[in-house]
């Protein structure tokens, strides 16, 4: 069983009369990776914040290892945080900025040597140390401040939006060196981000964040393949949602009405009533270009192609459908005859019953 290292109890947070946080319940565990996701001003850097010491809550706890620490100062908590200005000392080189930490600890020369040493090639800049930080890349100053952060051993490094400022693919390669550095020093790390793609490639549970509230904590594939409600299956990739109505409801199946059009779905975690409106939701990737009209279980939608956006390997396309509206289409570009579906073309497109969600709708 997992070891707890992390609670938030009923936290809230307001500003005057803006509520950053509400009600917000979560428990953080030992090792993992957890990414705190959503919209800006959500209150997911509040939420750190308060953990790092940096903030105090309106009201409620943050306990540590089972030990409250609401009135316990930052630089007392086993906490190091990494902003997203990586917050460098420009009159110092490489190797004094990641000793500070040691240095303010009384430690010797000897051991910080050997320590500073040890992080910059964990980190990948052994031979840097006396170089100045004006002489870095952004890629580069971002991991003398991994390694500053990391050198006090905390257990628990937090992370605000530190790959913001760096280019795709630098960012790319630093979410690597970020999942290899969590997985080798088995610490808890704690990111803070916006970008859900980043969110889904680097974590082990992903928590939802909207208006202050938390709506949807799990694995970055429950998320994806299983979102609780409309704004998580939007903001966690791209969805399609067709409104429906509740027919009835069996042990395993509940039956849809769409457009007086019957349809069986996969029953999920979300509680249905009979006649309730509900929303049908499907990724663009899980639709299939299907020629052959006999299938029965799923929808077919005949649909006109209204533009196309070459991504490489796969092609977004935006087509209507006189049922259901505008919608979207991600295909692989390995077929020669789809490369030549454009805008104007008319095409069948087939979604499988059980490649869709039926979410609440509101």
């Amino acid at each position: 069983m997992k070891k707890k290292i992390v609670e938030f109890k009923n936290i809230n947070k307001s500003y005057k009369d803006i509520v950053a946080v509400k009600n917000f319940n979560l428990e953080i565990y030992e090792g993992e990776f957890l990414t705190l996701l959503g919209p800006s001003g959500c209150g997911k850097t509040t939420s750190l914040r308060i953990l790092a010491g940096f903030e105090k809550p309106s009201n409620g706890d943050v306990y540590l290892e089972e030990q409250q620490i609401n009135e316990i100062p930052s630089y007392q908590r086993p906490i190091n945080m990494v902003f997203q200005n990586y917050a460098l000392f420009p009159h110092m080189n490489i190797f004094d900025n990641v000793a500070y930490g040691l240095r303010q600890k009384k430690i010797s020369e000897e051991v910080i040597k050997s320590e500073v040493t040890k992080f910059l090639s964990l980190v990948k800049l052994e031979g840097y140390e006396k170089r100045n930080i004006w002489q870095l890349s952004g890629g580069q100053q971002q991991r003398v401040a991994l390694a500053r952060a990391l050198i006090n051993k905390p257990k628990i490094l937090l992370l605000d939006e530190p790959l913001a400022a760096l280019d795709k693919k630098l960012r790319k390669e630093m979410q690597i060196e970020l999942q290899n550095l969590q997985k080798n020093l088995n610490i808890t790390f704690i990111l803070v981000t916006h970008d859900q793609e980043e969110a889904l490639s680097m974590s082990d549970r992903i928590c939802v964040m909207n208006e202050g509230n938390i709506i949807q904590v799990g694995s970055p594939n429950d998320l994806y393949d299983l979102p609780i409600n409309k704004f998580v299956a939007n903001f966690i990739g791209k969805s399609n949602f067709i409104e429906c109505e509740i027919q009835t409801i069996s042990e395993k199946f509940i039956e849809i009405n769409f457009n007086n059009k019957l349809l069986n779905l996969n029953k999920n975690l979300i509680n249905f009533n009979q006649n309730d409106k509900a929303i049908m939701s499907f990724r663009p990737e899980k639709l299939k270009i299907n020629y052959d009209v006999s299938l029965k279980n799923g929808l077919l939608l005949k649909s006109k192609v209204l533009n196309k956006i070459f991504l490489g390997e796969y092609t977004e396309y935006y087509l209507s459908n006189n049922e259901i509206g505008e919608f979207y289409f991600l295909n692989t570009n390995s077929r020669e005859e789809d490369k030549k579906i454009n805008p104007g073309t008319e095409i069948n497109l087939w979604i499988d019953a059980g490649d869709i969600i039926l979410l609440k709708n509101n």
